[in-house]
Formats: structure tokens, C-alpha cells, sequence
């Protein structure tokens, strides 16, 4: 009896030691686990702020990369030379080429709050020059030609991001303003004086001070030449562009001021053409030559030199990837057709400030606009092709 009391005694005293080992057990599982917890979160925010660290540093350098092509482009539109790719990514992107697409985007965003401009990548046609015979009769028949496919030239260049009614607003000329120039800006040149002031004054009235501009007779040239190789079907002989640019006082030692931060101050037609062909405005190439294979940006300074038999080769002149994509050839037909139908109403006309508001305002006119619209027709038609492209 006595064993019995002793084992029953015994066996509420082991079961009552068990709970205690049990809390213990558990408290310490739960301090590891609250432990682990911690240092789990110290770990997240720890990569947390190392990513953010990590992102404000990527985007830092993505700004960065992003000026330096702003810088680059604005050197490159200083000199009129189209930016090359390779260049961008030797000067800018270095080893990551790969961001190209990134600081591209960066950097138009800051071109366009800050100077109001983008830049755009050239485009080249890889049309052959020549057409067949068969091609020919269905041109003249049908006037539809096909549409040549376009191609980038990995070259860049900076154009205008203005609206087209703001800057033809900003160039309206006012009576108010351009009485206050003439006030302000006398000008003792006999060359700009007027029956209604014989001191002279080269005010415009307009926003826009075109009379401190000095390259306007350059860039006046250059779209007299862009509209005679239109409406001669988009290509002319260099033969009669230059027999038209002698009818209009322009032969070929003629000498064509240039903008004052030039290195050159003048230039003569020949050394003109040639320049417009390294900046990427014209083309010139050999009659017969392969369009594909002919070479472009550079253009001999003479008008002509002798083929392989000894005969004297002949040349022509196109729009080059410049001009389709800073002025378009809609631009240019509607700079002609406005210019041609507003002569009429300024004939016979003694007042030089009412000839420029005829010419600004020709498309607030109804018989004016109705001329317009007729000019422009015959632009598309003389330049036997595809319908007239805006710039791209």
C-alpha cells in the first residue's frame, strides 16, 4: 500500500513539472521568431533605401547625359552640322549605349521648356534618281508616282517646336510698333529710307525683330533655290538652276553675306551651293548616277568636271534630308503661292508697310486665299509626284 501511494503521488508530480518546461520552451521559440522578424526588417529597409539611393543616382546620371546631348546638339546647330550617333555615344553615353533611348527623350524634354526646339533624326530616300520610260507615261498620265520608301541616317539635328499661328501672329506687322521703332532706331542709310520718312528705318512693326536678323539673305537664297528645284519636278539641271539664279542678279562670283557669327563673312554661289550640300539642305549628284550608291554631304565647289571618256559630266540638284525635315516642301509651295498671290494687291502701291501687311495677311483675304489655293495646285502638279510632304 505504501508503494502505491508512493507511485500515485509521483505521478501528479511529473505531469505538474511538464507545463513549466513547456512555457519556457515556448517563450524562447517566440523570442527567436521576434528576433528573425527584426532582422528581416532591417534587411528590407535596408534594400529599401539602398534602392532608392540606387534610383536617385540613375536618374541623376540619366539628367546629366541628358544635358551634355543638349549642349552637343546646340554646338551642332551653332555650326548648321547634322550630330552623328557615333558622336553622341563616344561624347555622352559612353559604355552604356544602351540608355541612348532614355537621354534621347530626357533631352528633347529639356529642349523643348527651355529653347522651344526638338532633335530629330535625318531621313534619306533610297529612291533610284532615274525613273524608266514605262514610269515616265504613267507620271504624265496618271500623275501618281510611287512613294519612295524612307530610311534613317542616324544624323540628328535641332528644328523649331513653335506653333505655326504663333510665329505667323508674332510677324503680323503693327502700325503702333513700327512707328515706335522708327522713332527709336533712326537709320541714316539712304538704302532703307521712305517716302514718308527720308531719315530711313528698317522696323518692321512685327514682334519678331527680323531687322537685327543678318542671316535673312542667305536663308532667303536658300528657299528661292529649295522652290525653283519644286516646281522643276523636284530635281533640276545645275545648268538652269544657275542660268535663273544669273536672271535673278545672283551670278556665280556673286557674294552672299552671311550670318556675323560665321567664320566667313561672305560667300560666293558656288562656295554657297556647297555649303548647303555639306549642311544637308541640297543633294548634287551626277546625271545617270545611282541614287543609292552616289555619296552625299559634299559637293565640289565647281559646277562641273569631266566624266571617264573625257566628255563634260552634268549635275543636278535635289532637296536633301535637311530641308524635308526643318522646312517640307508644303511649307515652301505655301511661302511661293502666298508670295505670288499677294502681288497683285500690292502693285502700284507707294506705302513698303502696307505691301508687308498684304504679304502677312494674304490668308485673311477670301479672293486672296482663293488665289492661294490655286498657286499651290500648280505647285503640286509642277512637282510630278507624290502629293507634297510636310517635314518629317
Amino acid at each position: 500500500m505504501a508503494r502505491q501511494v508512493t507511485r500515485s503521488q509521483r505521478q501528479p508530480q511529473a505531469s505538474q513539472s511538464q507545463p513549466p518546461r513547456g512555457t519556457q520552451l515556448g517563450r524562447v521559440r517566440r523570442a527567436r521568431v521576434d528576433e528573425d522578424g527584426e532582422e528581416d526588417e532591417e534587411m528590407v529597409n535596408g534594400d529599401g533605401e539602398q534602392g532608392e539611393i540606387a534610383a536617385e543616382k540613375a536618374q541623376e546620371e540619366l539628367q546629366r547625359k541628358a544635358r551634355d546631348l543638349v549642349r552637343l546638339s546646340l554646338f551642332h546647330e551653332q555650326r548648321r552640322t547634322p550630330l552623328k550617333r557615333d558622336e553622341i555615344s563616344k561624347k555622352v553615353l559612353g559604355s552604356n549605349s544602351r540608355s541612348f533611348n532614355l537621354v534621347f527623350a530626357a533631352a528633347n524634354d529639356i529642349l523643348n521648356k527651355t529653347f522651344g526646339m526638338e532633335l530629330v533624326e535625318l531621313h534619306s530616300t533610297t529612291a533610284d534618281k532615274e525613273i524608266s520610260e514605262k514610269d515616265v507615261e504613267m507620271l504624265k498620265s496618271t500623275g501618281i508616282k510611287k512613294k519612295a520608301a524612307s530610311t534613317g541616317t542616324k544624323n540628328y539635328i535641332l528644328r523649331s517646336q513653335l506653333d505655326a499661328a504663333l510665329i505667323e501672329k508674332a510677324c503680323t506687322p503693327d502700325a503702333e510698333i513700327r512707328e515706335l521703332e522708327q522713332a527709336e532706331h533712326p537709320d541714316a542709310n539712304e538704302e532703307f529710307a521712305e517716302d514718308d520718312n527720308q531719315i530711313g528705318t528698317r522696323s518692321t512693326g512685327s514682334i519678331f525683330a527680323w531687322h537685327y536678323a543678318d542671316q535673312l539673305p542667305s536663308v532667303g537664297i536658300l528657299y528661292v533655290i529649295l522652290a525653283l528645284i519644286l516646281v522643276e519636278g523636284r530635281v533640276i539641271s545645275d545648268n538652269d538652276l544657275r542660268a535663273i539664279l544669273k536672271r535673278l542678279q545672283l551670278p556665280a562670283n556673286a557674294l552672299i553675306p552671311l550670318s556675323s557669327q560665321s567664320s566667313t563673312q561672305t560667300l560666293t554661289i558656288d562656295a554657297y551651293l556647297a555649303q548647303l550640300t555639306r549642311q544637308g539642305y541640297l543633294e548634287k549628284s551626277r546625271v545617270g548616277a545611282a541614287r543609292a550608291g552616289a555619296k552625299r554631304g559634299r559637293a565640289s565647289q565647281h559646277p562641273s568636271g569631266p566624266n571617264d571618256d573625257g566628255t563634260l559630266a552634268a549635275y543636278e540638284w535635289r532637296w536633301g534630308a535637311r530641308a524635308y525635315a526643318e522646312v517640307g516642301e508644303r511649307a515652301i509651295a505655301q511661302f511661293v503661292a502666298e508670295f505670288m498671290a499677294a502681288r497683285p494687291a500690292g502693285e502700284g502701291s507707294d506705302d513698303e508697310g502696307d505691301d508687308d501687311e498684304d504679304a502677312v495677311s494674304a490668308s485673311r483675304d477670301a479672293g486672296t486665299q482663293k488665289r492661294v489655293q490655286m498657286i499651290f495646285r500648280g505647285i503640286e502638279r509642277a512637282a510630278a509626284g507624290a502629293p507634297l510632304a510636310d517635314v518629317r
